[in-house]
């Protein structure tokens, strides 16, 4: 159980939430955290257990957003009234989708976090790994991301904007070979490819971005936003763009250092994956099985939020994140701020 942002996040699989008076009571194996209802603006709950009908209804009432996920992260449902405000929250959502002024300043937050995160990953790998991997290839690449990261900064259109993040991506991705420390005759990577994936690395980067982009689309969820209109990816029928927004930032730092960590830490091997005469690659069923565990294993994994100044686990980041979002669109804070991992 955390509580961040004026949200209640109840992490325990096991926990049963109900209401007692004006406060919501949170029932687990070693006793009941009490929370005044009061102070709360969102119930996220991770459980299995769920809320009485009585707690669902007074959030209702109060207009205390309520929302069930299961224990691996998939939305299922939220308790709001019928006039809650989360349609004018979408509705601003729509107008500055529409914006390019608007939608574009947003955008550039999404392209600024995604380029910090980038090169502080192969920085941390010059530094960790500094007798396995070519150093100064690293921070030569970091170097010149660091120089996009600028040139983000002055676009004027988002055409542009995709443009230099097209070419960070290359300088990024040109050298994330690396940082592959083992079994180099499998795991080589020479480009980014996909649908379908032409090596294993591929394979492991495109599953991870999945999960990825789904937990990022039920955060977005939570708070009301909708996650098929974004401000940077176009509108594309069953496309969730704005999922795809919020999870350029955390690419580098949760995926590709979690795939990574696969690979050096030899979780996956040549056998667990199936090789078609296509030449698409994919994950083994056993393997898959695996990848998720291992998957919500780092999800658990801590950092400090550097807005927030709070530890909170990784999988938590994408709801902060969607709540930062939701209070810009809001207006109650002047820009969205993008998760600057270091």
């Amino acid at each position: 159980m955390k509580k961040l942002l004026n949200t209640l996040y109840v992490l325990s699989e096991d926990a049963y939430l109900a209401l007692n008076g004006e406060t919501v009571e949170v029932l687990l194996d070693d006793g009941v955290r009490r929370i005044p209802l009061h102070t709360l603006q969102t119930i996220v709950c991770f459980s299995r257990k769920g809320a009485s009908p009585a707690l669902m209804g007074k959030c209702a009432e109060m207009n205390i957003g309520l929302t069930f996920f299961t224990p691996y992260g998939q939305y299922l449902a939220s308790v709001s009234r019928s006039d809650n405000g989360n349609v004018l929250l979408r509705r601003q959502q729509f107008r500055w989708a529409e914006n390019r002024d608007r939608a574009l300043s947003i955008a550039k937050n999404f392209i600024a976090g995604k380029l910090y995160n980038a090169k502080y990953v192969l920085l941390r790998a010059a530094r960790d790994h500094a007798l396995q991997v070519d150093s100064e290839a690293l921070r030569s690449a970091a170097a010149r991301i660091t120089t996009y990261l600028r040139d983000a900064e002055c676009v004027s259109d988002a055409e542009s904007l995709r443009g230099v993040e097209g070419n960070a991506a290359a300088e990024y991705f040109g050298v994330f070979d690396q940082m592959i420390l083992q079994e180099k005759a499998t795991f080589q990577f020479a480009e980014r490819n996909r649908r379908p994936p032409l090596d294993p690395t591929n394979a492991l980067l495109s599953f991870a971005y999945v999960l990825l982009a789904n937990d990022c689309a039920s955060a977005l969820a939570s708070v009301g936003l909708d996650p098929y209109v974004g401000f940077l990816h176009t509108d594309r029928a069953g496309r969730a763009s704005l999922a795809l927004d919020l999870m350029e930032e955390l690419r580098a730092p949760l995926a590709d250092r979690f795939v990574l960590s696969l690979i050096n830490n030899r979780v996956v091997q040549k056998k667990d994956f199936v090789f078609s005469s296509s030449g698409a690659v994919s994950l083994t069923d056993d393997a898959r099985k695996v990848f998720l565990t291992e998957w919500q294993k780092r999800k658990k994994q801590e950092i400090v939020h550097p807005f927030t100044d709070e530890r909170i686990p990784w999988g938590l980041v994408p709801f902060v994140q969607s709540m930062l979002l939701a209070r810009h669109l809001r207006e109650d804070i002047d820009a969205y701020p993008p998760l600057f991992w270091k």
